[in-house]
């Protein structure tokens, strides 16, 4: 066996690997090297990329579409809800209002039968009634007071039209709760008294 012969215990042994020898890893490198920059890779690479590209635009242009359809079915829906709730708030007025219109016109019913009896003592309660029903304007309107007297107090003409009206029907009220029985009360008066009162109630829209 020569000295320049190799060594086949070598060659077979890790440091005899090709993958060890500096001549080998360099050519190889310079052909993957060259392959990756070669311009039909590049040209396959800038395909993959552009495709790669148009997917993440499409996928931002849909995301983006989805959201703005998605706030605008949410202002939509938004602006329905306001809308039912408005709705459903203005119903529930006009049944309030309804049932005050009807409370005062049936106790304005009441009255008025007062008023059609025969005997005095319906007459006069048909007043009391009717300053009840005044008092409870005059709540309604805004003015202070504990009683019907402290509201009339605080009223005047300018926020008040009928505030002579209602001093006077007031004052006979007042004269039937203290007199009692020995407070003489015609029909007539009775009738002149409640038509004073309606043209109150009617004024504002009480009955």
């Amino acid at each position: 066996m020569y000295p320049s012969d190799p060594n086949p215990l070598i060659e077979n042994s890790l440091l005899g690997s090709k993958f060890l020898n500096p001549d080998y890893l360099f050519s190889h490198g310079l052909e993957i090297f060259g392959y990756i920059f070669n311009q039909k890779a590049l040209t396959a690479f800038n395909v993959f990329l552009s495709f790669l590209s148009i997917f993440f635009i499409a996928i931002i242009l849909y995301c983006t579409v989805r959201m703005f359809e998605i706030r605008a079915k949410q202002h939509k829906h938004l602006k329905q809800e306001i809308a039912e709730y408005a709705h459903h708030q203005a119903l529930q007025e006009r049944e309030f209002r309804e049932k005050e219109e009807i409370s005062a016109n049936e106790r304005w019913i009441k009255v008025l039968n007062y008023l059609s009896s025969t005997n005095e003592s319906d007459w006069k309660l048909a007043v009391i009634e009717a300053d009840t029903m005044l008092e409870e304007l005059m709540t309604q309107l805004g003015f202070k007071g504990e009683n019907l007297g402290d509201k009339l107090k605080g009223a005047d003409r300018e926020n008040f039209r009928s505030l002579s009206s209602a001093w006077e029907v007031h004052i006979i009220r007042n004269k039937i709760a203290h007199e009692g029985a020995s407070f003489n009360f015609s029909l007539r008066e009775a009738k002149r008294v409640i038509a004073l009162y309606e043209q109150i109630f009617r004024e504002y829209g009480f009955i």
